[in-house]
């Protein structure tokens, strides 16, 4: 059994929490594979501040909602880390999330050895930095040990990419080619994933 988590980086309830939850609902389906869920969506978030409280005492100085994502993240063996495009890149909420890992790290520099990675990032635009957004997620996937995965040449090639056209979850749903990706990525995280149980 695939111990599956899916993050909805996103501050609203909208376009990327549809769109991962759309990618648990297909794993689901496959079978195989147990599915949690973490949405940034009304949490109290602290920025790091790279204070090295975690560095010295193993774990982060803030106590805020952040406590519920750490064990989620080490449950998983796979993950799938969406994020709205904000600025051409992931949302602030993303970033918080990466860098608050550090305390993780600090604890056990390979606590996220092994667990395989994928990023679906959602744009208003169907350019409109989804890939610089991926690359992003991908950087922290490679920093921390974790394994990413992409979708896929001719289509998925980092990731999936999602076109909401400012439409929010309605948006989303409506792209097809968008939701091709996201069904080829969550295949290959779950192959990957499955190779290394």
């Amino acid at each position: 059994m695939i111990k599956l988590l899916g993050i909805s980086a996103s501050p609203r309830k909208a376009a990327t929490d549809y769109v991962v939850r759309e990618a648990l609902r297909y794993a689901e389906d496959k079978g195989g594979v147990e599915t949690k869920y973490f949405s940034v969506s009304g949490k109290e978030l602290k920025f790091c501040m790279h204070c090295d409280h975690c560095m010295r005492n193993g774990v982060c100085i803030h106590r805020d909602d952040m406590l519920e994502f750490y064990p989620l993240i080490l449950w998983a063996d796979a993950i799938l880390f969406g994020t709205p495009v904000y600025q051409g890149t992931v949302s602030g909420q993303a970033k918080v999330l990466m860098d608050r890992c550090r305390a993780i790290v600090a604890r056990d520099m390979h606590a996220l050895r092994g667990k395989v990675g994928a990023a679906v990032a959602v744009g208003g635009d169907r350019a409109g930095g989804q890939e610089i957004a991926i690359r992003t997620v991908i950087d922290f996937y490679i920093i921390n040990e974790i394994i990413p995965v992409g979708g896929g040449a001719f289509g998925a090639n980092l990731g999936a990419s999602i076109w909401s056209k400012d439409k929010k979850a309605e948006g989303a749903s409506e792209d097809r080619e968008g939701l091709k990706s996201l069904y080829r990525t969550v295949d290959r995280l779950i192959e990957i994933a499955s190779a290394f149980e």
